[in-house]
């Protein structure tokens, strides 16, 4: 994994309001949902921004544990230098740790800083599901003693809640043996366990930190200032070569002291040896190795549905699902489908495919899976008209790569399910139209596409009808689910669905090629009548999917004008420039961002379809095909360095917006390098 660093170009690494560095973001995670996460130079700008946030069961939820550390050094010159947050240092400050380099190394970070001749190391490393942080500290050069003083602050509330939510009324702080045990007002939320390793001096010094500014909430139209609370801080003498290891813990005793410091930070990285040894070949090494660390950041075990968790272990299972991004989302049922082909099968890890397959499969309801789990809840939202069909498409990938038909077998009446609910009708209005045999769906206040932006009551893109892509999924999972019928149970069987699927397909071609404009329609038969011409991405999917229902014919002037209209270095906009509610740039407060969500805005996953579609029109012309991702790559050093954001502003530079780290940019990015591999010849 030698090759596997990623270090940040430029200058060195400040820490005031312009430096461009202050956009940069670094992510942890640790498989149970739970992370940890901040800017490369150290001021905390979003609520979600801690050093530990712990992965509890419902109805916690993801909780911030562990918000800050200050960090102060002491030289033998006897001058101070600090570093962290500015307001946990103190306003008075005059000497501040301006980190060298910062790097990432097998997908971890790693802070260099320097000051006069002293050169000391940072580490963050989060044991694989255990909801637990080490910051290791090394004194890579320097004459003489070099005195640590770690002050860590705390602010036990949801992730997900505003940073001017009050403090706990009183804090406890107790000494067990030579770790220290934080505890807050709040009802059912862990005790914080922290000590260090070697064991250090702590000086019992309490204090509140006030009026703590978050500039990114600040401009997105949040309560952006908020209070920290500290018990005091630790000590710890350095030499050269020397190194110390501060562990803060929302879990038990005998689980942090389980496996000594080194032995739980070797095994991490054995275990992200043996990661990229199990990858495509083509994505072991260069960037698309660090998007193989990327993509392991979305896999987890949800342990906060603890009744899930123990029906999947009694049928000898294992529970595991997908967050759809970073810092806020959940898993997502649709989210999840899309990436779960590159997320787990580019990258070897066909159990855990199939694990997330079976998960799904238990939580199907009037055949639908779930659109997404809330935050600290145990039941699904099932608000979603196109997740249970691109359930097929994962399925379907997956038997592909893993032979498994004993996984097929087992979820094939769930999909007899599904495909039977959607032609009797279902919930949120989602049924067959028998006139055309095309799929409609729509429900007032519901937002059921993947275009789903919705403030209050209003929802912007509501797309209620017969939608383009939901027709192109619906069309492909009736021909799949008849070629597997037919294969287990015969030609007979498969019939009616073959017969639904040559009505849809011969119903599409005639309702939603727009003659006048050369491309598809969005949504036919839309609420209050007549057919959408908006030119959205989403027509790319009656080309791209294994089943294309679109006609052949069809197909270049299809993706001309996506290509012209649609395409930039970093996905497709969804919505053309030409349009009348086009909006150029994500940003501003919620409604602001909402309005533009999908109105022009470019989404990093769409890549994706739009690359299997463009190789459909161009067999064989592999290396043109991957070149469509390089801007990606160049991407990496932006928002969270060695990830893929969720959306980019619609024109350039194609700022970085929303979640820092989303799992169906990073899948499809993976899952379309390996695909543009060059054939290898014996």
């Amino acid at each position: 994994m030698s090759d596997l660093i990623r270090v940040l170009p430029g200058r060195e690494l400040r820490d005031f309001e312009t430096d461009p560095h202050l956009s940069q973001e670094w992510l942890v995670t640790n498989g149970l949902g739970g992370y940890a996460s901040g800017t490369v130079v150290g001021p905390l700008t979003r609520r979600y921004h801690g050093l530990l946030i712990s992965a509890l069961p419902n109805p916690l939820g993801r909780m911030m544990m562990l918000n800050a550390l200050s960090e102060r050094i002491r030289l033998p010159s006897k001058k101070v230098y600090f570093n962290g947050p500015r307001e946990l240092t103190g306003s008075q400050v005059e000497s501040t740790m301006q980190a060298q380099e910062f790097r990432l190394e097998a997908g971890l970070p790693v802070w260099t800083y320097r000051v006069e001749d002293v050169v000391i190391e940072k580490r963050i490393l989060l044991p694989h599901r255990q909801n637990t942080v080490h910051v290791t500290y090394k004194l890579l050069e320097g004459s003489g003693t070099v005195r640590l003083g770690l002050r860590p602050a705390v602010h036990f509330r949801s992730h997900d809640a505003f940073v001017s939510t009050p403090l706990s009324e009183k804090f406890t702080l107790t000494v067990v043996d030579e770790g220290y045990e934080v505890c807050g007002s709040g009802a059912g939320v862990p005790l914080l366990r922290m000590h260090c390793d070697p064991s250090t001096a702590f000086t019992f010094d309490r204090k509140t930190i006030p009026n703590i500014l978050f500039r990114t909430e600040e401009r997105r139209g949040y309560p952006c200032r908020g209070a920290m609370w500290s018990p005091g801080y630790f000590r710890a003498d350095l030499e050269q070569g020397a190194q110390v290891t501060f562990v803060a813990s929302a879990e038990g005793w005998e689980t942090v002291r389980a496996l000594s410091i080194g032995e739980a930070q070797e095994r991490e990285l054995v275990r992200r040896r043996a990661m990229m040894g199990e990858a495509h070949p083509e994505v072991r090494t260069g960037p698309p190795g660090e998007l193989v660390f990327a993509a392991d950041q979305f896999i987890m075990t949800p342990v906060g549905r603890v009744e899930d968790l123990a029906r999947a272990h009694a049928q000898g299972d294992e529970l595991r699902s997908v967050i759809a991004g970073y810092h806020w989302f959940t898993d997502w049922g649709r989210d999840t489908m899309i990436s779960l082909e590159g997320l787990t099968l580019t990258t070897g890890r066909y159990n855990q495919a199939g694990w997330i397959l079976r998960t799904f499969a238990h939580y199907v309801r009037d055949g639908l899976i779930p659109n997404m789990f809330p935050e600290g809840e145990k039941n699904g939202l099932y608000h979603t008209a196109d997740a249970s069909l691109w359930f097929f498409h994962a399925l379907s990938r997956y038997v592909r790569a893993s032979r498994d038909e004993s996984t097929l077998r087992l979820v094939l009446p769930k999909l007899l399910e599904i495909a039977n609910k959607h032609l009797e009708g279902t919930r949120f209005g989602i049924h067959v139209d028998f006139s055309d045999g095309l799929l409609v769906q729509g429900e007032e206040g519901y937002q059921l596409t993947w275009m789903d932006a919705k403030v209050d009551d209003w929802v912007v893109t509501p797309r209620r009808g017969k939608a383009v892509e939901i027709n192109a999924l619906w069309y492909n999972a009736l021909m799949l689910l008849s070629e597997w019928m037919t294969d287990i149970y015969g030609e007979a069987s498969a019939r009616p669905f073959a017969e639904h699927a040559v009505k849809a397909r011969e119903s599409f071609n005639r309702r939603f090629w727009n003659e006048q404009a050369g491309y598809l329609y969005d949504v036919v038969d839309q609420e209050g009548g007549g057919n959408d011409p908006a030119c959205r991405p989403n027509q790319v999917f009656a080309i791209s999917l294994p089943h294309p229902v679109l006609d052949r014919e069809r197909w270049e002037p299809v993706m001309d004008h996506v290509t012209r209209k649609l395409l930039t270095p970093v996905g497709l906009r969804s919505l053309s420039p030409d349009d009348k509610d086009y909006k150029s740039r994500y940003d501003g407060d919620l409604r602001s961002r909402d309005a533009a969500y999908h109105q022009g805005t470019v989404w990093g996953w769409l890549i994706g379809p739009y690359v299997d579609a463009w190789l459909k029109l161009n067999p064989g012309k592999l290396a043109e095909a991957r070149a469509l991702l390089n801007g990606f790559f160049k991407h990496l050093d932006d928002a969270c360095v060695g990830s893929i954001s969720e959306v980019f502003d619609a024109e350039e530079p194609h700022t970085p917006r929303a979640c820092i780290a989303q799992a169906w940019s990073v899948a499809e990015v993976l899952r379309c390098w390996a695909l543009t591999s060059p054939p290898k010849f014996m």
